[in-house]
C-alpha cells in the first residue's frame, strides 16, 4: 500500500490500527478494570460500569436523565472528511443505544502536526460537525494535542426519559434478536489498507459507516423493546455475550439469519480479517458455543470488530416482526431478526441455519 496519494501522506499510513478495531480486546479491557473501585452508592447513578454497557446515566430530577459518552480512534479511510464522519457517527451511536438523543458533543483531537497538513485536519473536523449538524446539535467545544497517530472524536451528552432508558442487561427469556445494520466493516475495512477494496465496497461501508443509529430514540418509546446495546469493537459475538452476561440469559443467534455487507463473505474467504477479530476471539471464545466444523473465516465474520455498527436489540416476540418491518422502514435495510434469548446459562450459542 501507497503511503501517499498526489502528494498527500494516506491517513492509515499514518496509524498502527483503525476504527473499533483499535479497541482493547475484551479480556484486556477487564483486567485493567478490575482493579478500580466501584462507582460508588450514587443513588442517581443508573448506569455505570456494572454490565458494560453503552453509557453513563445520570437520574436528574426522577423524569429525566442525562446520558454521557465519549468514543475516539484512529482511521479506517484516507479521506479525511470519512474519517471525521465515521468518527462522529460512531460516537453519537452510544447515545442512541441507550434510548436517548443527544443535545451536544465535544471533539477530541490528537494529531500529528508535523505529518498530516492543516487541511487534512480541518477536512476532518469538518466531516466530524456535519454529521452532529446533521443530528441536529452543536460541536460546543473540544480539546486538541499534538499526537503520534491521528485521533478524532467526541464526547457527547444525551438526554432521555427515565423510563426510556434502554441497557444491554435487560433482555428477557423468549424475546427475539433484531440487528439494524449489516456486519462486516472490519473485513472491508482490511481489504481497505491492503488497497482490495472495490469503490463500489467502499461506497456501501461508508453508507453504512456514517448512517446515525437515530432509530434507537424511536425504539425506547416501544415497550416491547427490553433491551438495546450498539454491536462495535467486540463483533456481534462479543457485544451478544454482553448482554446474555448480563441479562443471566443464553443469547442463541441464528448464523444463517445474519446480514453481511455484500463482499464481507468472499473477502473473509480471502483472509482479509483485522487482529482485533482473533483478540476478540481469544478474549472470549470460552463462552461461545460454535457449530460444529464451522470455518475459521466464517468464525471472523462473527468476531469482526464494528466501526458505527447497527443496534442489537431484545424485543417481546409478539412486536417483533412489526417493530422489524419499521426499522427497515425507517432507513434500516439489511434488519434481521437474528435470534432470541433463552432461559439458562450466561453464554451465548451460535447455531447453523
Amino acid at each position: 500500500m501507497m503511503d501517499s496519494i498526489d502528494g498527500k501522506v494516506r491517513l492509515t499510513s499514518l496509524a498502527h490500527g483503525g476504527g473499533c478495531g483499535c479497541k482493547l480486546a475484551p479480556a484486556v479491557l477487564q483486567d485493567l478494570l478490575s482493579g478500580m473501585p466501584k462507582a460508588g452508592p450514587y443513588e442517581k447513578l443508573l448506569v455505570g460500569t456494572e454490565t458494560g454497557d453503552d453509557a453513563a446515566v445520570w437520574n436528574l430530577d426522577g423524569q429525566t436523565a442525562i446520558i454521557a459518552t465519549t468514543d475516539f480512534f484512529m482511521p479506517m479511510v484516507d479521506d479525511p472528511r470519512d474519517f471525521g464522519r465515521i468518527a462522529a457517527t460512531n460516537a453519537l451511536s452510544d447515545i442512541y443505544a441507550m434510548g436517548g438523543r443527544p443535545i451536544m458533543a465535544l471533539a477530541i483531537v490528537g494529531m500529528p502536526v508535523n505529518k498530516l497538513d492543516a487541511g487534512s485536519i480541518r477536512a476532518i473536523l469538518a466531516g466530524g460537525a456535519e454529521v452532529c449538524g446533521g443530528a441536529g446539535i452543536p460541536v460546543a467545544g473540544g480539546h486538541s494535542i499534538d499526537c503520534p497517530e491521528p485521533v478524532y472524536g467526541l464526547a457527547v451528552i444525551g438526554t432521555a426519559r427515565v423510563d426510556r432508558i434502554r441497557r444491554n442487561a435487560t433482555a428477557q427469556p423468549g424475546d427475539r434478536l433484531i440487528l439494524t445494520k449489516a456486519l462486516g466493516v472490519g473485513v472491508y475495512s482490511a481489504a481497505f489498507k491492503k488497497d482490495a477494496l472495490s469503490p463500489d465496497a467502499y461506497g456501501e461501508l461508508i453508507l453504512s459507516t456514517t448512517r446515525l443509529n437515530s432509530v434507537g430514540a424511536d425504539l425506547s418509546e416501544e415497550p416491547a423493546v427490553h433491551a438495546m446495546t450498539d454491536v462495535t469493537g467486540f463483533g456481534i459475538l462479543g457485544h451478544g455475550l454482553e448482554m446474555a452476561r448480563g441479562s443471566s440469559a443464553t443469547v442463541a443467534i441464528e448464523a444463517g439469519a445474519l446480514p453481511f455487507l455484500s463482499q464481507a463473505g468472499e473477502l473473509a474467504r480471502q483472509g482479509f480479517v483485522t487482529g482485533a477479530s482473533h483478540r476478540n476471539w481469544q478474549s472470549y471464545g470460552a463462552d461461545v458455543a460454535l457449530p460444529d466444523g464451522l470455518p475459521d473465516w466464517k468464525r471472523h465474520l462473527l468476531t469482526d470488530p464494528q466501526t458505527s455498527g447497527g443496534l442489537l436489540l431484545a424485543v417481546d416476540p409478539a412486536e417483533a416482526g412489526r417493530i422489524l418491518l419499521s426499522i427497515r422502514e425507517a432507513g434500516y435495510p439489511a434488519a434481521a431478526d437474528i435470534g432470541s434469548i433463552r432461559r439458562g446459562e450466561a453464554c451465548l450459542v451460535v447455531e447453523d441455519a
